[in-house]
């Protein structure tokens, strides 16, 4: 069923192979560095719809082998789907799982030697939260425990022993109350199928080595009291600051790595001993190296004909801020899989009085925080003043009267010591137009919270509005300095050792390959007929919508998870806003190669939320694909290794069947 062109990889990975495909889990056996043997590529089986768009109707998957169903995380009701999934071409509703909780949203499931486990979020999100644990085949409830703020993730350890919960401890929308991060460690009683001694892991013992942590790259950066005035003495405690969002467990059970999202690392858990060995930064992606392109920009080119601008931009790097994780071994070492979303802090945005009503007065920094900004509105010479009662978040305001750009890292886009043109092209919206070739980034959301100049202390060391030193400047009357540009997400996946040092990137293949500058072909739809570049970064809410997502974070991969096929391990991963699946060969850790991507959207063209409120939600496909879960070929209900997708904007469950091109 090979719909692709050949192409020098293809051709060097090809074997002569026949039967079924054999397939194991993510991370039960040991690659052994084995060199490619098959290519694969997928192909969408069979679905089931919620019928609800945009309420967080099918989010995240686990499967149950034994008794052949899938349980989908159904947000919107606060429960499990159960689905009948002995015939995957045709999953069949069975009935829902409720949380033993008023007014609980369900966050995750996972399914272990025939135990569920859940997620429970209360209604009140910032009170602790709560793991169920339920019999898979009668749907009993056997029972639950509390954790903390916000359980995000839910995983088994693969030996049974123990339920991981990742406690995201979110701010509320004011930020007034901001919940330590956590991590509980629930045993799990197979004599009885009970839980057992609970632990919690958390981030106490890192708050007097929070300057390490932000030297080394960890992003700390909470405000501790909203109501005072930001700056680098009103910083939250690191246990305060962390927010755990998804995990994933060594082979043996030792050992789970935890992504601390909006603060670009990782946790290391000790199992045993529940304890927090370690917070490992990953860094950030340079953009202005070769092999890391991005299109910047959601408005270059006209309206009638819009263009594409991939290119470098020295000073602007990108974010990692993993969301799913995953892992699997290769000669006895671990690797963890990274799907690089990227995700702002941004509460209290919908809330009048935190922008403030008034132009002449900066808004409420105790209605809440947000980080995000873009890079026209954050550098200008008649500083911050002009976006009063709209866009200017008061907590930068709290730092300076307004920022510039360092022209000795930017004056390739004109930036320099000239007021009035100090930014230059830099904060155009768009580029490839006469006498401005490398504009383009003002449209790019940015964080403000870091990448200015700043003296020892970390307070900031302050300019003028053309950019000259300003020694004696304060916050009244100063302005913050950028040297980088710190922007969400890194577009990509990653893969990176046990120590958090990245092994591998994709780069720029993603957006490339969706704008069809890569030797494969890229087709949208079942049958891969709608040239991707016809749509090159849409959004999944939006019809007709090229190149809406450059500003942001581009394709947004979101979901990962890893399978192993016969002695090749592969990795799967969903493009939230663009949609579709990626697939990469990654038994060799150092060297994954491209094998298919199916973006099972059939309708690019109509407005989605308009077909779905004239009854025609099922014409449009699968929008926003969130979780993933790969299903072995011995586990497998038709004997063939599947992937399963829960598509949140659709609320639609994929099955997709896997097979060798």
């Amino acid at each position: 069923m090979n719909r692709w062109s050949l192409t020098a990889i293809a051709a060097a990975v090809a074997v002569s192979l026949t039967g079924c495909l054999d397939s194991g889990s993510d991370s039960d056996r040991d690659n052994g560095g084995a060199a490619p043997q098959i290519s694969i590529e997928l192909s969408k089986l069979g679905s089931y719809a919620t019928g609800e768009y945009e309420q967080s109707a099918a989010e995240i998957p686990a499967f149950d082998p034994v008794n052949q169903r899938i349980f989908m995380v159904n947000a919107l009701s606060g429960a499990v789907d159960v689905l009948d999934a002995r015939d995957p071409a045709n999953p069949v509703f069975v009935t829902s799982l409720v949380a033993d909780v008023p007014g609980a949203t369900v966050n995750s499931v996972a399914w272990h030697d025939g135990l569920l486990a859940v997620a429970v979020e209360p209604a009140i999100k910032t009170d602790l939260g709560s793991v169920e644990l339920y019999d898979a085949t009668t749907f009993t409830l056997l029972d639950s425990r509390p954790v903390g703020a916000l359980p995000d993730m839910v995983t088994f350890t693969p030996d049974g022993k123990h339920v991981l919960v990742a406690n995201e401890g979110e701010p509320n929308d004011d930020y007034s109350i901001d919940p330590e991060g956590s991590i509980s460690v629930v045993e799990v009683l197979a004599e009885t199928s009970r839980f057992g001694t609970l632990r919690t892991a958390g981030f106490d013992s890192f708050n007097d080595k929070r300057q390490q942590l932000l030297d080394a790259g960890v992003r700390l950066y909470g405000p501790a009291d909203n109501a005072q005035p930001y700056g680098p003495g009103n910083i939250a405690s690191v246990a305060r600051d962390v927010e755990p969002e998804y995990i994933t467990v060594s082979a043996d059970s030792s050992t789970a790595w935890v992504s601390l999202q909006e603060n670009n690392a990782f946790a290391k858990l000790d199992i045993a001993t529940a304890t927090v060995t370690d917070i490992l930064p990953l860094g950030y992606k340079n953009y202005g190296e070769e092999g890391n392109a991005i299109d910047a920009s959601d408005e270059d080119g006209s309206e009638s004909a819009p263009l594409l601008n991939f290119q470098l931009w020295p000073g602007v790097v990108g974010m990692y801020h993993p969301d799913a994780i995953s892992s699997y071994t290769v000669n006895g070492k671990t690797y963890i899989l990274s799907a690089n979303e990227g995700d702002a802090r941004a509460w209290g945005e919908d809330n009048d009085a935190y922008w403030g009503t008034d132009d002449t007065v900066p808004g409420d920094r105790s209605q809440g925080f947000v980080e995000e900004l873009r890079v026209k509105h954050l550098v200008h010479h008649n500083g911050f003043e002009r976006r009063f009662a709209d866009d200017m978040p008061p907590q930068l305001y709290d730092l300076a009267v307004g920022a510039v750009l360092d022209p000795e890292v930017f004056g390739y886009c004109g930036a320099g010591l000239d007021l009035g043109k100090q930014a230059g092209a830099c904060r155009e919206d768009e580029a490839l137009t006469a006498g401005n070739e490398n504009g383009g980034l003002g449209r790019l959301n940015i964080s403000w919270v870091q990448g200015y100049h700043t003296n020892a202390d970390g307070s900031p060391r302050y300019h003028d509005a053309a950019g000259n030193p300003t020694p004696g400047a304060d916050a009244s009357n100063g302005y913050l300095m950028y040297h980088t540009l710190y922007s969400y997400g890194a577009r990509s996946f990653s893969i990176w050792d046990e120590e958090g040092i990245q092994v591998w990137d994709s780069g720029d293949f993603f957006e490339k390959f969706l704008a069809g500058q890569t030797e494969f072909e890229c087709g949208l739809g079942q049958d891969r007929s709608i040239p991707c570049l016809d749509y090159f970064n849409s959004g999944h809410d939006e019809g007709n919508a090229f190149d809406s997502r450059s500003d942001a974070k581009g394709p947004e991969p979101e979901g990962i998870t890893a399978g192993r096929i016969g002695e090749q391990t592969f990795a799967f991963i969903g493009l939230e806003r663009m949609g579709g699946i990626m697939v990469f060969d990654i038994t060799d850790p150092t060297a994954p190669q491209f094998q298919d991507y199916l973006n099972t959207r059939e309708n690019w063209v109509d407005e989605p939320e308009d077909m779905a409120n004239a009854g025609r939600l099922a014409d449009v496909g699968d929008l926003g694909p969130e979780g993933l879960v790969f299903v072995a070929a011995e586990d497998s209900p038709n004997g063939e290794p599947l992937l399963i997708v829960g598509n949140e904007v659709s609320g639609t469950t994929a099955v997709y069947q896997i097979y060798r091109k």
